[in-house]
Parts: structure tokens; C-alpha cells; sequence
């Protein structure tokens, strides 16, 4: 959602100059000051009754110039408190929170300014609130001193972690209401994870994409990343805000699949199998539909992830048949224990060329994944580009049979199995497919 300010020139690039003639001088600079008017909703705090505000968001959505205003807005109004200002190192609380484009110093309007005094680690607003600096680096020293509210900058990154953490929250024992602000963009360290997941008691978690901020962050930043970054781990990360968490036990790792990820395929590719995962009810679950090819270089190449949900027969088969024929495919191999006969007749019904191979699966979904998974880990799998659904479905199958991945089904990371199972580990075949 947009700020005032940016809705304000969005519906109208004189609108801002007309309002801004209406007023003296001194109100506009105040206007111009007014953070509840340059916000966007996810940057204010929550309307809700909490006592921690964790701030998990992508780069560039405006963490650090939230973070701030809440302090000064703390700091201004309220001559009794006392906040604490946590970063991962005290060089990154001085260069980042205070100093910073976006920090205390920047945001604070000439009316009232705090003394920086930073060999004393402290601002002073007029009024006589305070505030200090920290360093998660040293969790020791914060050890002693009292708070009444925190903001903590990139939790994510503290080399203290949840020594720092404790400390700091041990410490928020003044005034009628203690509170910490916590910023960051998400890993899926200890303490993030656990702030995480006390979301909606005392602790409120704002999420946030670095597009959010689109109108205020270089012209062709959010394309240029999008591009580079888009669906890949770091990119759902450090742009979309996700908080991407390792599942112990499963088959596929995140960072696995991020030294298997390429931009191309080198050269041509060779046979061509598009798998499909048949729902187990019509206009149910998602069908799974995977294309993969073997390079010149003796790798597995994943090229596409053409899967449907709510889809009838006659919908999903029509999806199959296209991707076959987009990608010039060499077979179908579809998985036949939920109505073999059906689902072969489904798929030649969409197109009666198609070189059907109906597969039964004999063993659990781990067991047939396990030998697939171990071709990653030998470097003969690539996945050309991102496909964030599949890939989320790939980390959650664990090794023991159990699926703890999204939705109730591993429709897509099923597809994918039979179809480098075929590819790698398989008959070979030589049928083509035509066009429709």
C-alpha cells in the first residue's frame, strides 16, 4: 500500500504543489516531518497490543527510516524514556541507526534534534529523553542497564544473538509499557524462527517486499533485482521478506538446490520428458506437471513447472499436452495408481499422439525421491531458473516418508521424481511428440 504523500502524486502531480502553496512556510516543513503522512501502513506500528514489533522484510523496504521514527517519535514525546538502541555491531548502530540516511539524525526535524555525543554512546533529545547504543557483539553490555523501550536492527545477523536478545529484554523494565522494535531482513537463525512463531500473542510480525518501496529506491532497482534474484532462495529472502526455514531431515536442502540452480542449459538438449502427478480427484488437489531434459554434459536439466490446480481431467490433460508440445517433448510419463486406465485415456483425449508411459508406484514418495535426491547431490541435477512452489515442496519430504512442505500433497515434487527417475535412472526411449 502507498503512502499519503505517494498517493497524493499518483492521483495528481499538482496536487502536492497546490496543497504545499496553501500553507506557511513552517507547516509544510512540519508536513513535510509528519511520518504518519510519508508512511506506508506497514511501516506505523500496529494498532494491536503488543510488547515485541518484529519487522521482517525485504532490502529496501524502509525498516530502517521505520525504525527510527518510532524512536523519535517515542523520544519526543516522552521526556522519561530511555531506549535502547541495539545494531549487530556498535560501528552499525552508529553508521546505520544514527548516522544513516535513514537514521536518527537524518529523521529528526530541526525543532528537535538530539545532542550526539558518540564517545558516550548517547543521544539526548530537548525534552531529556535518552538514548544508547549497543552492540550485539557484546551482549555483556547490556547487561545492568534499564529500558524503556528498544529498537534492535538486523536480529538476523547478531553475532551475539540470543545472549544480546535476552539481555536486552531483561532490561525493558521501565515505564508503564515496555517496548522493542526488531528489524530485519529474515534468515532462518534461532531467534528470528522463535520470534516468528509467537506471532499473535505478545509479539506482532510485519512482513514486507523491498517492491513495496518501489517509488522511493533507485528507477530500475526493483526490475534489475527481480530479474537477477526473482524465485531463487537469496531473492525470497532478501527481497520478498520470506523467512525460508531449513526442515531437519528433509531430502533436499535449500542451499542444494541453490549450487544446482543455472541461468542456461549449454547447448541442446537431448530427450525430453514431461511427468505428470494426476490429482487424486477431479477439480481437487493441484496436478503436478514437471519438464525435464538431459544436456549434452550427462546432467538433468528441470526447465519447467507447468502444473495446474483445479483443474477437471480434460483441464490438466490439456496443460500436459501443451508442455509437451512447447517443449518438444520425447514421452509422458504419468504416475497411474490413482485410475491408470483413466488417466492414459485422459491424456490421449488431449492429444492422441502423445507417447504415454503409465509408471505405479510401488513405494512410498521418500523411498522413490531418496535415489533422485542423491543425483543432486552428485552435481547431475540442474534446475535451469527458479520454481519457488516446486522447490518448497522439494524441502519438505523427508527422508523418513513423512511431507511437511506446503499443501497436502507433494503433487509437484512428485512429477519431478518420475521424471528424472525416466531421465536418469530409467529405460530410455525414443518416441517423439508431434504437434497438435
Amino acid at each position: 500500500m502507498l503512502s499519503d504523500r505517494e498517493w497524493l502524486a499518483g492521483e495528481d502531480r499538482t496536487a502536492w504543489a497546490r496543497l504545499r502553496a496553501r500553507l506557511t512556510q513552517a507547516a509544510a516543513e512540519r508536513l513535510e516531518r509528519e511520518w504518519a503522512y510519508l508512511a506506508r501502513p506497514g511501516q506505523l506500528p500496529p494498532a494491536a497490543d503488543w510488547r515485541i514489533w518484529l519487522m521482517m522484510a525485504g532490502r529496501g523496504f524502509g525498516k530502517t527510516r521505520a525504525g527510527a521514527e518510532w524512536v523519535r517519535a517515542i523520544a519526543e514525546g516522552d521526556p522519561a524514556a530511555r531506549i535502547a538502541l541495539v545494531g549487530a555491531t556498535l560501528g552499525e548502530a552508529r553508521s546505520v541507526m544514527v548516522e544513516g540516511a535513514s537514521g536518527l539524525l537524518s529523521v529528526a526535524p530541526w525543532w528537535a534534534r538530539p545532542v550526539y555525543a558518540p564517545a558516550l554512546r548517547k543521544l539526548t533529545w530537548p525534552n531529556g529523553a535518552v538514548a544508547m547504543l549497543f552492540g550485539a557483539a557484546e551482549p555483556e553490555s547490556l547487561r545492568g542497564p534499564q529500558f524503556s523501550h528498544g529498537w534492535a536492527d538486523e536480529i538476523a545477523k547478531w553475532a551475539g544473538g540470543e545472549a544480546a536478545w535476552h539481555n536486552l529484554m531483561m532490561g525493558m523494565r521501565l515505564g508503564d509499557a515496555p517496548r522493542v522494535l526488531a528489524t530485519t531482513t529474515p534468515r532462518p537463525v534461532p531467534l528470528v524462527r522463535a520470534l516468528a512463531a509467537r506471532d499473535g500473542t505478545d509479539v506482532v510480525v510485519t512482513r514486507g517486499r523491498t517492491a513495496d518501496n518501489a517509488a522511493n529506491l533507485a528507477p530500475g532497482f526493483v526490475d534489475a533485482m527481480a530479474a537477477s534474484y526473482g524465485g531463487t532462495r537469496l531473492g525470497r529472502q532478501e527481497l520478498d521478506g520470506e523467512l525460508i526455514e531449513e526442515v531437519e531431515g528433509a531430502l533436499w536442502t535449500r542451499d542444494l538446490i541453490e549450487r544446482c540452480r543455472v541461468a542456461h542449459v549449454p547447448g541442446m538438449l537431448g530427450r525430453v520428458v514431461v511427468a505428470v502427478d494426476p490429482p487424486a480427484s477431479a477439480g481437487g488437489d493441484a496436478c503436478g506437471i514437471i519438464v525435464a531434459g538431459t544436456g549434452g554434459d550427462g546432467r538433468a536439466y528441470v526447465i519447467a513447472d507447468a502444473s495446474v490446480s483445479g483443474e477437471r481431467p480434460e483441464g490438466w490433460a490439456r496443460a500436459v499436452a501443451a508442455a509437451a508440445m512447447v517443449h518438444g517433448a520425447d514421452r509422458v510419463v504419468a504416475e497411474a495408481n490413482n485410475g491408470g486406465a483413466m488417466v492414459e485415456s485422459v491424456l490421449r483425449a488431449a492429444e492422441e499422439t502423445m507417447p504415454v508411459r503409465l509408471v505405479h508406484a510401488s513405494r512410498g514418495k521418500a523411498a522413490r525421491a531418496e535415489p533422485v535426491a542423491a543425483l543432486y547431490e552428485a552435481g547431475r541435477v540442474a534446475h535451469r531458473g527458479a520454481f519457488p512452489e516446486l522447490e518448497d515442496q522439494m524441502c519438505g519430504l523427508l527422508a523418513g516418508g513423512a511431507y511437511v512442505g506446503p499443501g497436502r500433497s507433494p503433487d509437484r515434487a512428485d512429477a519431478l521424481v518420475w521424471a528424472l527417475t525416466d531421465l536418469m535412472l530409467g529405460k530410455r526411449g525414443e518416441a517423439r511428440v508431434r504437434g497438435m
